[in-house]
């Protein structure tokens, strides 16, 4: 297996038969949740899951020869930690975002559909970051109504 498709693939995580996206996108919460207390640590883990998530998969493209391969889940991993960033870490806001994050990258609204017309890496990319982009924005606003409410 080529360095970028064991990358793009989570070491294969991709390859499990049901729902690869939402297997990826578990540990992309395990993940964020190890790393929300420390918001620097967040938002740098986020930069280098996208922009080196975005150069991985433009590789992985190449070598698996299939635009936007399934299997290709790296893509899920960032996307559900930009969703959590700056959240409360408790279990109503991230179970609230996983569920979220997934219903967007499924349906692909139109936002987040416009995103795939861009190729390469970043086309495949750019939809998860913008499903994470709007879940994270959901999350604050209800954060911020429960706050008024309160």
């Amino acid at each position: 297996m080529a360095p970028s498709v064991a990358a793009a693939t989570l070491l294969g995580l991709g390859r499990v038969p049901r729902c690869p996206g939402t297997v990826a996108s578990l540990v992309g919460l395990g993940i964020g949740l190890a790393v929300m207390p420390y918001r620097w640590l967040h938002v740098g883990l986020c930069v280098v899951a996208v922009v080196g998530g975005a150069a991985v998969c433009a590789r992985a493209e190449a070598a698996l020869g299939v635009r936007d391969d399934p299997r290709i889940v790296v893509d899920e991993v960032a996307g559900m930690l930009v969703a959590l960033l700056a959240l409360p870490r408790s279990a109503a806001y991230v179970g609230g975002a996983f569920l979220v994050f997934r219903l967007l990258d499924v349906l692909k609204p139109r936002p987040v559909r416009l995103c795939e017309r861009v190729g390469g890496g970043w086309g495949v990319m750019l939809d998860d970051l913008a499903a994470g982009l709007m879940t994270c924005a959901g999350g604050h606003l209800a954060a911020l109504a429960v706050r008024t409410v309160m």
